[in-house]
């Protein structure tokens, strides 16, 4: 078990081209994990932003031997350069052909998939900027929390939506989590106002770390994203954190902070409801 862990969170304005994004998306692991991460983060749809069609025709099995380009590509970065790869958001097939999940996977050092978690909100909104959002209508909902250990410290999955859902969080704490990660792809109409907000209070609220990836700018049929991909301590302090563009940052996570944090205002310990 150790106290201390370097994270790393990768920025990225995904387009319609997996080939190109994945090997952005490669360029940007070695980066993080030249800093010194032994955890990379992937916003969501890293490795595809376009049609629901074209999210169908790319979606890739993860159990089994096979392997389909997005997988391949995040084993072989994991194995290359020793991190644990976190997939931020990512078509599965499921039992629904026009509907595959969008997952997390979490993949290790030897190219294995350690732990996935299906995203359970799916984002069904309008939200004032001239897009119509029906995530449901080409997505399964999963419907588990799943909380994985990665070099001793354990680590909570969610996606995107699922940060307007306080309950996911507290189940979570409740399952250890010594950080939460939050892939995303959060819209520029709704980041630039509940973006650091939310992910602050799920922070403090759970006395854990949170690590953001995030998409950002523009993407095709005039997406637009908000990006400020960061890090957040229990605290609720940003430690670390993307300006605009495609980058990378990377921060420690310690396990004494969490437990000073904890001890010295035990608000885990007194819940009542």
């Amino acid at each position: 078990m150790t106290d201390e862990l370097r994270v790393g969170v990768v920025q990225m304005s995904s387009q319609d081209d997996v080939a190109t994004n994945l090997a952005h998306a490669v360029d940007l692991i070695d980066r993080a994990a030249a800093e010194g991460a032994k955890v990379v983060l992937l916003p969501e749809n890293f490795a595809y932003m376009g049609t629901d069609e074209g999210k169908r025709s790319v979606a890739e099995q993860l159990d089994g031997d096979a392997r389909g380009p997005i997988l391949k590509s995040l084993a072989d970065a994991a194995q290359r350069v020793g991190v644990h790869v976190i997939a931020g958001g990512m078509p599965e097939r499921s039992g629904d052909a026009e509907r595959p999940h969008n997952t997390c996977a979490v993949v290790g050092p030897g190219g294995a998939v350690v732990a996935r978690y299906r995203k359970v909100h799916l984002f069904d909104v309008e939200v004032g900027d001239g897009q119509r959002y029906r995530e449901s209508s080409s997505t399964a909902a999963g419907s588990e929390a799943v909380a994985v250990s990665i070099l001793g410290m354990k680590v909570g999955l969610s996606i995107c939506y699922d940060l307007r859902f306080p309950e996911l969080y507290r189940k979570l704490a409740d399952l250890g989590a010594d950080l939460m990660v939050v892939p995303a792809a959060f819209t520029l109409a709704t980041g630039k106002d509940h973006w650091h907000v939310l992910l602050r209070a799920r922070a403090i609220e759970s006395q854990a770390y949170v690590v953001a990836a995030a998409q950002w700018g523009t993407h095709p049929h005039g997406r637009r994203t908000y990006g400020k991909s960061l890090i957040a301590d229990p605290w609720g302090d940003v430690i670390a954190q993307c300006s605009d563009g495609d980058g990378v940052a990377v921060a420690t996570v310690d396990r004494r902070h969490i437990e000073r944090i904890r001890a010295s205002l035990p608000s885990l310990r007194h819940r009542r409801l």
